[in-house]
């Protein structure tokens, strides 16, 4: 295990240097001001920023001082049903640990603080937000070696969970392949209070190529198998893929669509760039 964590981190630490931390940063920027101190009022400053009670208490004009709130708190809420660890033969959680494996050396990079959620039908582990190369580390093996008690998926329980988790406003990463449908209430009351980011990843199951006919597949939550018109199916995952779209535009939440086996570095510092030159956009800037 130790040494396929190191790979792991060897694969991810050059583009995460040479590359995805600055783009990490050039979106997630300091997000807002907090308190630091007061200081006496002088002609020029912005009297919005009066602190009346320190001016009635000292009978000299103060104003509050701010600093920009750098330091973020970054969550990956990844779902480790069986469809999401057993799904392409395995490929897609290989995809999967790299992207979050990527998305968790950008942060700590940049100085911030990052935590795991793990999920299925209910929390697998939650490893609170912390910073360094060990704690990313732990995160990374975690992605990589965990194995959940349950196979299946639910959102509803889980979302509301971190909804008292999260009591700060934070940037969270929802990596999962959306089978479950029970998460659009909890989804976008997040989404009101957290900057939220979904990732969909997407698979074929190696049946590229064939148009039609009837094929047997296994679900790998329920473990039942069933033949399943192959041309149905086809569309049935386009119509599914449209979905998830409309639900996350409508909700203000950033999609990422990724492939399984598609080159992780490259999609994440494009769906980096999509979101800074959104963000400018709808800023003026």
């Amino acid at each position: 295990m130790e040494s396929r964590l190191r790979l792991l981190e060897l694969k991810c630490r050059r583009p995460v240097e040479h590359l995805l931390v600055g783009e990490y940063r050039s979106v997630f920027r300091g997000q807002g001001v907090e308190f630091e101190d007061v200081r006496p009022y002088q002609p020029g400053d912005d009297v919005r920023m009066m602190d009346w009670k320190v001016t009635a208490r000292t009978a000299t004009p103060h104003i509050k001082r701010h600093i920009e709130e750098r330091e973020h708190f970054i969550y990956l809420l990844v779902d480790v049903s069986a469809s999401m660890l057993e799904g392409a033969g395995g490929r897609k959680r290989e995809t999967m640990a790299e992207l979050g494996s990527l998305i968790t050396m950008s942060a700590i990079g940049n100085g911030d603080r990052v935590g795991l959620v793990l999920f299925s039908d209910q929390i697998e582990l939650l490893i609170p937000p912390g910073k360094g190369r060990q704690h990313g580390l732990r995160i990374m093996e975690a992605l990589v070696d965990f194995r959940p008690e349950s196979r299946k998926t639910a959102f509803g329980e889980v979302f509301a969970s971190f909804g008292h988790l999260a009591t700060k406003r934070s940037v969270a990463f929802v990596i999962s392949d959306f089978f479950a449908g029970d998460y659009l209430d909890e989804l976008s009351s997040l989404a009101l209070r957290h900057d939220l980011n979904a990732v969909n990843l997407l698979e074929t199951d190696g049946l590229e190529g064939v148009d039609s006919g009837l094929v047997r597949l296994a679900d790998a939550e329920s473990g039942e198998s069933r033949y399943v018109d192959l041309g149905r199916r086809k569309a049935e995952d386009e119509r599914h893929h449209e979905t998830i779209q409309e639900q996350m535009l409508e909700r203000g939440v950033s999609l990422m669509e990724l492939g399984v086996g598609e080159d992780c570095v490259s999609a994440l510092a494009g769906f980096f760039r999509s979101r800074q030159r959104r963000l400018a956009d709808e800023t003026g800037g």
